[in-house]
């Protein structure tokens, strides 16, 4: 296990090398930081004073790898817009980020599984039909559409939803959270929907198509046969042959929610990384939109360490495999 471990962990920094490249040297080339910093009043002197201060007058590898051994470091440069450090600013948004995404991939696993396996096991019930219809619309609209639709009817009509902002929190050390106040609780129900809505469907139907064609494998017939109750064949014996595929999406989805989080977190001026992002972009902000992709690449390079990790757990023939694979060079 170990070495399975060391192994994607060695794969993992090419990865990260190859991100961190793309991302500064497209970023290095986008929009004129120091202009925006000065304005429209300056001299050229000055000018040529921040340019140097910035480092920006470096050939660009000399930039690159400087920024690479900071980020080793944790730190990753000023902010072009903010003139704070940008690790600082992440620390303080990716409470909100995470928080927002993790309640969303909790509704999205919570509420598509049981879908799934209700609209897989009773196909012609009339439920099974609003759950399929409803799913297609989560898939089919989106994601700023279901956002403006939610505040429309609950924060506009009704009146008992906010329509943006995180609500009251509270400081845990450096953590900032709204789980343990009303007002942050409340906040969260709607941006949690719209990002978790589209995966929650994609769930429902990826579960669903998985227990269709398990339910028609020889394997259960042969329980049936053998007289196992349909509760022992249905949850004990199918269900669990149809979360290695879950599980891959599922993993890839939550890298997903954390990464595409921008387009909730802006409708909703959610003050998470996206929102940071989204602005760092207007401002032509290099060291945070770097900072930003270089984060979301590393999260993805965990999240799937976690997902071949949960394959042993679920699926022993690939514990077997390996391990024939092992006796086998010996």
């Amino acid at each position: 296990m170990f070495a399975f471990i060391l192994s994607r962990l060695l794969q993992a920094i090419p990865v990260m090398l190859a991100v961190t490249l793309i991302a500064f040297s497209m970023f290095a080339y986008v929009g004129d930081p120091v202009t925006i910093m000065l304005g429209q009043d300056f001299t050229e002197a000055q000018r040529d004073a921040l340019v140097h201060d910035l480092g920006l007058d470096q050939p660009f590898f000399v930039q690159y790898f400087r920024f690479l051994g900071n980020a080793l470091s944790g730190e990753f440069g000023l902010s072009f817009r903010l003139s704070r450090p940008v690790s600082a600013l992440i620390a303080e948004r990716l409470p909100a980020t995470l928080e927002l995404s993790m309640v969303a991939a909790l509704l999205a696993l919570l509420v598509g599984v049981p879908m799934g396996v209700y609209t897989g096991l009773y196909r012609e019930s009339w439920l099974s039909r609003f759950f399929l219809t409803f799913s297609l619309i989560g898939v089919s609209l989106p994601t700023f559409l279901i956002g403006i639709l939610l505040i429309l009817v609950f924060a506009v009509e009704i009146g008992v939803l906010p329509s943006f902002g995180r609500g009251d929190v509270v400081q845990l050390g450096w953590w900032s959270t709204g789980f343990l106040t009303a007002s942050g609780l409340k906040a969260l129900i709607l941006p949690s929907i719209t990002l978790g809505l589209f995966q929650m469907t994609l769930i429902t139907r990826l579960v669903r198509s998985e227990m269709l064609e398990v339910l028609r494998t020889d394997y259960i017939k042969f329980a049936r046969a053998r007289g196992l109750s349909n509760r022992a064949i249905n949850f004990g014996h199918a269900l669990k042959n149809t979360l290695v595929p879950v599980i891959t999406i599922t993993g890839l989805q939550l890298g997903a929610i954390i990464a595409f989080a921008i387009v909730t977190e802006t409708v909703f001026q959610w003050p998470g990384m996206g929102l940071l992002f989204i602005q760092s972009v207007q401002y032509a902000d290099i060291p945070v939109m770097a900072a930003y992709l270089m984060l979301i690449a590393l999260l993805f390079v965990m999240i799937n360490l976690v997902v071949d990790l949960l394959y042993y757990a679920v699926d022993p023939r690939l514990r077997v495999d390996r391990g024939a694979a092992g006796a086998g060079g010996h």
